[in-house]
């Protein structure tokens, strides 16, 4: 009798790859994906949905350049690293920040540079003004350099989000991205002790808006090797998780939850899985958790309907392209996982994108919170 398959823990809300590696939690492996990104950029910025598993991704690659070993034991990275370099890691993340009011994001940057500088053992910087927090941060990596004898390891998380909070605020929105671009402007400034940079969020904000200062940040979010650096594929369902796919239906999860791709590999929504392998049902449970309110509101005051572009034809430049001052739809629809990429076409060499609904979730779920938004009355629903 063949012996039933051992079930792991799923690791739902887990953005700790030490928690994964250390308890009985399922493990993905990114790493051959890692291996790929830090041999060949040094600063890159990378877009994917909310909840797609990019704390993760930054996480992993922290414990990576820190040199701790026994974690990556039987990953596909570990025979090629060399573990005796240990470079000095400095981490920002702005997705557990509230960014209203004019102050917040100064604050909020100030708070986690003064943790940095204390875990580090040097002394606090100066005040916490808008214009100290870059001085502050250029300061700190070129002193972890000297002290070290290593680069330094620059990891942003949700860089965008002092931005996307405020689309409704225009003024403040500018405001913080401008911070934003001073702040970031120092991984150029520091090139010299800097020896790797990843700034991961939802957006990708054009090179003279927040990455003004960043000239030489290389955009991998639509490079087709680093299109399953984020996400489930198919392989990692059936390897992976393979203990919890009996009684569910492949290719129900795959119209369901299925259909994300960035120029290569398509993958799965993780936070879906996960709940689908928890919950053992089928739902919404991503577009409810990290579609925020805000696009459905802006796509009913332009009177844009997801269904009538559904299948447009696009250049690489309308879905890397993002500002404040020039905000596209078709654009937000995309990056924010709404949309995905369906298809390609070759003109003249020029490679052309074919965007639509990823699957069946995206696709029910914005329509359904629309018809809520034009018609609140449920009663009147079934008849719109």
């Amino acid at each position: 009798m063949e012996r039933p398959m051992t079930r792991r823990r799923l690791p739902i809300g887990i953005q700790t790859f030490r928690k994964i590696r250390e308890g009985d939690y399922y493990c993905v492996d990114k790493t051959a994906h890692i291996a790929r990104l830090v041999d060949g950029a040094k600063h890159c910025v990378l877009s994917r949905p909310h909840r797609f598993g990019k704390s993760l991704l930054l996480d992993t690659l922290k414990e990576l350049f820190e040199g701790n070993e026994p974690l990556f034991r039987g990953l596909a990275i570990h025979g090629d690293w060399d573990w005796s370099v240990r470079h000095p890691v400095l981490r920002l993340g702005f997705g557990g920040g509230r960014f209203r009011r004019e102050d917040d994001v100064p604050a909020h940057v100030a708070d986690q540079l003064e943790t940095l500088e204390k875990n580090a053992g040097i002394a606090p910087g100066i005040a916490p003004r808008p214009a100290a927090a870059s001085i502050r941060l250029g300061r700190l990596i070129r002193e972890l350099h000297e002290r070290t004898g290593q680069r330094v390891v620059l990891l942003v998380d949700d860089y965008d989000k002092p931005v996307l909070d405020l689309l409704d605020a225009p003024e403040a929105c500018r405001a913080n991205r401008d911070f934003l671009c001073g702040l970031y402007s120092v991984v150029k400034e520091c090139d010299a002790d800097v020896h790797f940079a990843l700034l991961a969020g939802v957006s990708r904000f054009s090179t003279g808006s927040i990455f003004s200062g960043l000239n030489n940040l290389i955009d991998i979010t639509l490079d087709s090797c680093f299109s399953g650096i984020c996400g489930y594929t198919d392989a990692d369902l059936d390897t992976v998780f393979a203990p919890e796919l009996p009684g569910l239906d492949r290719d129900e999860i795959r119209d369901w939850y299925g259909g994300y791709a960035w120029g290569g590999e398509a993958v799965c929504n993780p936070f879906d899985i996960l709940h689908l392998f928890d919950l053992r049902d089928f739902g919404p449970w991503w577009f409810e958790a990290g579609v925020p309110a805000l696009l459905s509101d802006m796509l009913i005051e332009r009177a844009v309907d997801p269904a009538a572009v559904d299948g447009m034809i696009c250049h690489r430049s309308m879905l890397s392209y993002f500002d404040v001052d020039d905000i596209v739809m078709e654009t937000l629809l995309f990056q924010t996982g709404c949309f995905a990429i369906t298809g390609t076409e070759d003109l003249g060499g020029e490679t052309l994108y074919r965007l639509g609904y990823p699957n069946r979730e995206v696709r029910q779920s914005l329509n359904e919170r629309l018809l809520r938004a034009v018609v609140p009355d449920a009663s009147r629903q079934e008849d719109a």
